[in-house]
């Protein structure tokens, strides 16, 4: 009865969820500015005409010209939706515009959904083929077999672009990476494998074909349906397709074909699977049971018969799931950014093997959050990536395009590798866009970064990806015991850092001796200096910055801020002229905000106001932004008129005084700042000719519960709050900072080693 009620719940919401708001999963939404009159000539009648033109004149140009690079169409004409059988073209609709939301969320590719109302294959190819120029690339989706083998390899010769079932493929591929990894890890090797495939159908034939084309014997590959193995000789129940994997054998049933097999790959039924066929196999045997929405065996009832096992199904509720959206939408993305004319099986057997080497890397911290922050790690539970993991978008297309490229099928080819990964990076993860740069120059000029939290996992594994990088040697500082320690659980050798203690280091008296100068008339006695150099790591790297021992330091995973902060800068004063603040970056679609003070000055004075704004424009056009600032407050010039606010419109006079070279204007409001239309209709004397990118706030109060609001709202991806003004770079990350959090913190360290940006 619960299971019932529960089914009943899930069903509800799901109808509910389709229903909120606009009906359904998509909208269109126009990249191009349509507020003028002008706009609408240039985006229709008379300016359109000029692109139509070059078109007609260069077929090429429509991928400069139009969306066609970027636009899939998933295509289905409902004979085969998910397990439920012919339900028909338009009660596909809904998984075709899922489809389209998935290759947008993953990828950035544009998926619009088409439902053919025909059964007919000739009827079908002849929409799709005279359809085909609207598109970069076709993605078949829900259609049965064998219709579904006639009508891909039709489409494929027909048309130019790339065409590719899903059902078919993308199981394949993903299920490929699972036996890579899973053969690796139980020391065998492909060509030497067994294995049997059951179920027949659109994907056990793709597999099939996948895996004796990277290499497995075809002898070695039996391939079974409801009637038994399929074996030659065999004339029920037979189709060229199934021929085509007909093997010399005595087998005749499944538990024929499974006796001794090293690997099974399940894409039936339930129950498909017994207990006793499992027994036969062989040592290690690799299970890939994953028939939807039940498996074949589920992983509870192998776990009965043997522990030696490493097992995969289709579901999100067990390990390694294979799941299609690790493949489809990255594998688009390759081909649709060098224009591959079709998907063939070599950028198939690259992306298999692409996400087989993910697997085999750490897992990013926020993969493990989202996965409620079970700890991933390549091992038999985890052999194939996780979809949330935000190195596919990379991985996977760069993996793809260079497979198309190689094999001749591109018409645009990649000339710069780096860069396209920066592209990549840049189209679902804002961050590395605005990083990459700074990357790059600390990577041409390796900084030896301080993270003073040596001892926890998560700085010895953001030092390891640092060092990976490229961007320079880490130092840790701990005790080496359990720092070597931890490594050794992690599986890496201990040669990318080093290992500073405190307590023993070489330099001990050196440091005393330089904190006992700076703070002897501040109260702190020899012993005091002694005691902090020895037992406090944040003030122990501080002092190996400040005296040269290294460039920059990390800290803040384990403690407050402001104790952070205090310990760092009992060492390492501010810059002379500038004031020290906290700067953060908030990344969104609509551009980059930098926020500031979000940490130091609680309630700045006018002349310390001026000064972060500077500071803060100076910062923002190092990172390739031409600064338009705002100084914030609670009344826009003046209105409603408020004392509190008279610092800021003197902080404006101040400003004034200086003439510094970057746009600025104020006291304002954020809603005015952050709206063009709004300043000029409201505030047409307003200096700044767009919207603020860098706002200065009034108090502290503010400027931290608004940054904070942001980033849990979701607001975009927010990066600080950033130290800038300190003789010395150090950042100071929160609490609870992921590994990336802490990589781009000694990467921004790093970076104001190289200049006075964050110095």
């Amino acid at each position: 009865m619960m299971g019932d009620n529960k089914a009943r719940t899930l069903a509800q919401d799901a109808l509910d969820f389709h229903t909120q708001g606009r009906p359904g999963k998509l909208e269109i939404t126009p990249t191009k500015p349509l507020t003028t009159q002008r706009d609408l000539s240039l985006a229709y009648s008379p300016g359109v005409a000029e692109p139509c033109l070059r078109i007609a004149e260069d077929p090429a140009t429509a991928y400069d010209y139009t969306v066609k690079g970027n636009l899939v169409a998933v295509i289905s004409n409902g004979t085969s939706v998910l397990g439920l059988g012919n339900l028909g073209a338009l009660a596909s609709k809904p998984v075709m515009e899922g489809k389209s939301v998935l290759f947008k969320r993953f990828a950035d590719v544009d998926g619009i959904d088409l439902e053919v109302s025909t059964e007919d294959v000739d009827e079908f190819v002849n929409c799709v083929r005279f359809l085909g120029a609207s598109f970069g690339g076709i993605n078949l989706e829900d259609i049965k077999a064998p219709e579904c083998f006639i009508i891909e390899e039709r489409l494929k010769e027909l048309l130019d672009i790339p065409v590719f079932h899903d059902d078919q493929h993308g199981t394949a591929i993903i299920a490929a990476a699972g036996i890579i990894n899973a053969l690796h890890l139980t020391g065998r090797d492909l060509a030497d494998a067994r294995m049997v495939v059951n179920g027949a159908g659109s994907a056990g034939i793709a597999c099939a074909e996948l895996v004796k084309a990277m290499g497995m014997r075809p002898e070695n590959v039996i391939v079974c349906d409801t009637k038994g193995v399929i074996y030659r000789g065999r004339t029920s129940g037979m189709n060229q397709w199934k021929s085509a994997h007909a093997v010399e054998t005595e087998a005749r049933s499944l538990a024929d074909a499974l006796d001794g097999a090293d690997i099974f790959f399940g894409l039936s039924a339930k129950g498909a699977m017994t207990r006793e066929m499992v027994a036969s196999m062989a040592d290690n045997p690799i299970i890939f049971a994953m028939a939807n929405p039940d498996p074949e065996i589920t992983p509870e009832e192998v776990a009965e018969v043997r522990d030696d096992a490493i097992m995969a199904t289709g579901r999100s509720d067990y390990p390694n799931q294979v799941n299609n959206v690790l493949g489809f939408p990255y594998i688009f993305r390759g081909a649709l950014d060098v224009r591959a004319s079709t998907i063939n099986m070599e950028m198939k057997i690259a992306a298999a093997e692409a996400l087989a080497a993910l697997a085999r890397e750490d897992v990013p911290d926020e993969v493990d959050k989202a996965y409620a922050g079970r700890r991933l790690r390549y091992g038999r539970e985890y052999i194939i990536p996780a979809p949330f993991d935000p190195r596919l978008i990379v991985a996977v297309p760069k993996a793809v395009a260079q497979a198309a490229v190689d094999s001749g099928v591109a018409r645009k080819p990649i000339e710069d590798m780096r860069a396209y990964e920066q592209q990549l990076s840049a189209r679902l993860d804002p961050t590395a866009a605005s990083l990459q740069s700074i990357f790059e120059k600390v990577r041409r000029s390796p900084r030896r970064i301080v993270f003073a939290e040596g001892e926890e996992e998560k700085t010895i594994r953001a030092a390891l990806a640092y060092y990976n990088a490229g961007l320079g040697k880490p130092i840790l500082i701990g005790r080496e015991e359990p720092i070597r320690a931890t490594m050794e659980a992690l599986g890496v050798s201990s040669d990318f850092a080093e290992i500073a203690n405190a307590a023993i280091g070489n330099h001990r008296e050196r440091y005393t001796e330089y904190l006992y100068n700076r703070l002897n008339r501040k109260g702190s006695l020899y012993r005091d200096c002694v005691r902090m150099v020895n037992q406090n790591r944040n003030i122990f790297a501080a002092c190996m910055v400040a005296c040269g021992e290294a460039d920059a330091l990390v800290t803040g995973l384990t403690r407050n801020f402001n104790v952070a902060y205090e310990d760092v800068t009992r060492a390492i004063d501010a810059k002379p002229g500038r004031q020290v603040f906290g700067l953060n970056m908030l990344l969104h679609r609509g551009g980059t905000l930098f926020i500031a003070d979000t940490q130091i000055h609680e309630l700045p004075s006018a002349e310390m106001i001026a000064d972060i704004a500077e500071q803060a424009a100076e910062f923002a056009r190092g990172m390739g932004h031409e600064p338009r600032v705002a100084l914030l407050s609670f009344s826009s010039f003046g209105n409603p008129p408020r004392e509190r606010a008279m610092r800021v419109r003197e902080a404006i006079a101040v400003l004034d005084s200086r003439a510094p070279d970057f746009e600025y204007d104020g006291e304002m409001q954020a809603g005015v700042a952050l709206n063009h239309a709004l300043m000029q209709e409201l505030y047409p004397f307003c200096r700044l000719s767009g919207p603020a990118n860098v706002l200065v706030m009034p108090a502290l109060h503010a400027a931290n519960i608004s940054t904070q609001m942001m980033q849990e709202l979701g607001a975009g991806t927010m990066i600080g709050p950033l130290l800038n003004g300190l003789a010395c770079p150090a950042q100071i990350v929160g609490l609870g900072s992921t590994v990336g959090d802490l990589v781009n913190a000694a990467a921004l360290a790093g970076y104001g080693a190289l200049s006075d940006r964050l110095g």
